[in-house]
C-alpha cells in the first residue's frame, strides 16, 4: 500500500512577518513548524507503518527551500520518500492555485490514499484537501478524529468525524483523501537519538515548475482569484474565571451555565 502524506510548514506564530502590500505571509527565512493537523495525520501513518513495515510512505509539501531541514527530519523517521514543490512562481498562491500545483504533481504519483490535516494555522480555510479531491476525482472526508486501522488496511477505512453535536462514523473506499484534526490525539514521534544525523539526502527530491509545467497565469499571486480586503491582528478578551465547589451551590452554577449555553 502506498500512502501520501501532505504536510504544510507554517510560520512560527511568535516570529512571522507579513507582506501588507500583497497581503501574503513572508515564508522565506522564517522559522517553520509543521502544521498541527498535518502532524497528526503523519503521526497516524508512522504508527501504522511501525506495525506494518511493508507500507510505503511519501511526504509531500509545497513551500520555500528553507523547509528542507524540516523534511529531512521527517525522513529520519524512516520514511521512504519526501518531495518539496518549490518555485518562486508558486509564491503568494491562494488555496485554488495551491491545489492546482499539488494536484498536478499528485496526478503523476501512484498512491492508494492521501492523508493530510483538516485545517492550517496560517489560513484555517480547510479548502485545499476538498479542492484536491475534486481535482483528482477521489473521495474526501474532513474533520477526522479517529481511523480504524484494520479497515484502513483493507482499503475501506471506518473513520470517526466530530460534528460537535455527534460523533459520526463513515466508511470511505480508496482512493481517497482523509483529513485529520489535531483533536485526533495521533502524535508525531520524535526522531530517535541514533538517527539525528542520518543522511537522508537520497530520499529527498525538489521539484520546480520546470518539471510541473503549470501555467504561470494560474499560480502565484497572478493566478490567485482570492483578494484580501483587510488584515488585522486578532485580539482576545480576558474572561473571568469562576471557581465552584463540589456541593449543591456549585452544581447549580454549572447547571445554569450549561443551560444558558444551550447544552441542556
Amino acid at each position: 500500500m502506498k500512502i501520501v502524506c501532505l504536510v504544510k510548514f507554517t510560520p512560527d506564530v511568535d516570529a512571522f512577518e507579513y507582506d501588507y502590500d500583497n497581503n501574503v505571509l513572508i515564508r522565506d527565512n522564517v522559522k517553520q513548524i509543521i502544521n498541527p493537523d498535518d502532524a497528526c495525520a503523519l503521526g497516524f501513518t508512522i504508527r501504522l507503518k511501525k506495525k506494518h513495515p511493508e507500507l510505503e510512505i511519501e511526504v509531500v509539501t509545497m513551500g520555500p527551500l528553507s523547509v528542507k531541514k524540516n523534511m529531512e527530519d521527517i525522513l529520519r523517521r524512516h520514511i521512504e520518500k519526501a518531495t518539496i514543490l518549490s518555485d518562486p512562481q508558486f509564491g503568494g498562491s491562494d488555496t485554488l492555485a495551491t491545489s492546482l500545483i499539488l494536484g498536478t504533481y499528485l496526478k503523476q504519483v501512484e498512491y492508494d490514499v492521501i492523508l493530510t490535516g483538516s485545517q492550517t494555522l496560517d489560513g484555517d480555510t480547510a479548502h485545499v484537501p476538498a479542492q484536491l479531491a475534486e481535482y483528482l476525482g477521489v473521495s474526501h472526508m474532513s474533520g477526522i478524529t479517529k481511523i480504524d486501522e484494520d479497515t484502513f488496511l483493507k482499503g475501506i477505512p471506518h473513520v470517526e468525524v466530530d460534528t460537535e453535536k455527534y460523533i459520526d462514523t463513515y466508511a470511505i473506499p480508496f482512493p481517497a483523501i482523509l483529513s485529520v484534526r489535531k483533536e485526533s490525539k495521533y502524535k508525531l514521534p520524535f526522531v530517535r537519538y541514533d538517527d539525528l544525523e542520518l543522511d537522508v539526502s537520497d530520499k529527498l527530491q525538489i521539484i520546480t515548475n520546470n518539471e510541473l509545467n503549470t501555467s504561470a497565469a494560474s499560480i502565484g499571486i497572478k493566478g490567485s482569484a482570492t483578494r484580501v480586503v483587510k488584515t488585522y491582528m486578532k485580539t482576545y478578551e480576558n474572561k473571568e474565571k469562576v471557581v465552584v465547589q463540589n456541593d449543591e451551590e456549585g452544581i447549580e452554577v454549572v447547571y445554569n451555565f450549561l443551560k444558558e449555553k444551550g447544552y441542556l
